[in-house]
């Protein structure tokens, strides 16, 4: 570590480079079981049972304004932040930072996000503040974007997720062209570490808030609705999670019974055999957390993460949110994935992005949000 250039220490120093878990990756790699790292799980792992998950009942139903109306007593109140993840490596738009993409004309992910905040926070009469979570390859790009907001009921603030280096299969610092180490970042489960470090999450209670709606930049179909935060306040749980019916080639996280205790599972975790086509419901990455909850370490899991990069076999470390689910009491929210009131609408890359236009546009119409040139 002592040859690394300039500008790579300027980055581990600012975005909080831990040693030991670059030295746990090593001692990984040189295991040939991977013990240093989780892998699948052992014991007893089997289907949700009937009462493990609730429905999200209908905008126009009896029960699904009762959950509204609690939902923007909470924003009335000042008790509601949001969270964008907006980090990652900035790759699957050709090297452009995913939350500043044009979804539509003036329009990114990031100011359509925004808008819905901006929009619910008006109808409340409140401030919505919310927290962008960075990388080191988005942080500088998200500054920019966000210097001149036109939100003022939703203001910004960036958090810093951790960075770490890749490795070689072998062990060694995997360099990039121009020999210059590849640095990385460690997944969105770095956020409930970034909360404390960075001290936003003692300046949100100590405002007030209560709780955290946390997604995915580009998922703007997770929207601040009121419904879904009074679900939250009702389910009395530390976690609501929302999961969506599972469409075939869906990859990720399923709602499993882990020695009895439902919770988040990744696929690449379950036993050799479980078949997870039987659990008929998939994690979209949208949660409302209870702020208290989150003041406290979590000692979550690190993955050995097998990646390509300019060609090349990489390894790297990273932490996913959804294990929260097996260490604080959680609530599994089904919602509907698709149509007037669906909450899961992701967009990986350009090629998913078109495809999905037809449904963002009727999204956009839906929620009063121009498609024409931003203001």
């Amino acid at each position: 570590m002592d040859d690394l250039d300039e500008n790579t220490d300027e980055t581990l120093a600012r975005f909080r480079f831990d040693p030991l878990v670059l030295a746990r990756l090593r001692t990984s790699l040189a295991d040939s079981a991977g013990a240093s790292f989780a892998g699948r799980l052992d014991g007893e792992v089997g289907l949700p049972l009937a009462g493990d998950l609730t429905d999200l009942p209908s905008l126009d139903s009896a029960e699904g304004r009762e959950l509204a109306a609690l939902g923007r007593e909470a924003l009335a109140s000042g008790e509601v932040g949001v969270v964008v993840l907006a980090g990652g490596m900035a790759t699957r738009f050709g090297g452009v930072v995913k939350a500043v993409v044009e979804v539509v004309p003036g329009q990114s992910f990031l100011r359509l996000k925004l808008a819905d905040i901006e929009h619910a926070a008006a109808a409340a009469g409140s401030r919505v503040p919310v927290l962008l979570l960075a990388s080191h390859a988005t942080s500088d790009v998200l500054r920019r974007a966000v210097a001149d907001s036109v939100f003022p009921r939703a203001p910004v603030e960036i958090l810093e997720q951790s960075v770490t280096l890749r490795l070689t299969p072998g062990g060694e610092l995997f360099r990039e062209d121009g020999g210059r180490p590849s640095p990385c970042a460690t997944g969105h489960g770095d956020l409930l570490p970034t909360l404390r470090a960075s001290g936003a999450l003692a300046r949100f209670r100590r405002a007030g808030g209560r709780m955290l709606l946390v997604s995915n930049v580009d998922n703007l179909a997770a929207t601040l609705d009121p419904r879904v935060l009074g679900a939250h306040c009702r389910g009395h749980q530390a976690v609501t999670v929302e999961i969506v019916p599972k469409l075939p080639g869906d990859r990720g996280g399923i709602p499993a019974r882990v020695g009895g205790h439902l919770q988040i599972v990744e696929e690449f975790r379950l036993p050799a055999g479980f078949d997870s086509a039987r659990v008929p419901f998939f994690n979209t990455n949208t949660f409302v957390f209870d702020a208290e909850a989150l003041d406290r370490d979590f000692d979550l899991d690190w993955f050995l993460v097998r990646r390509k990069v300019d060609g090349a076999e990489v390894v790297q470390s990273e932490r996913l949110l959804g294990q929260v689910t097996a260490l604080l009491p959680t609530q599994f929210l089904v919602v509907p994935r698709q149509g007037r009131e669906g909450r899961f609408l992701p967009v990986k890359d350009r090629e998913e992005l078109q495809m999905r236009m037809p449904e963002i546009l009727d999204l956009l119409r839906a929620l009063g949000i121009s498609v024409g040139a931003s203001a």
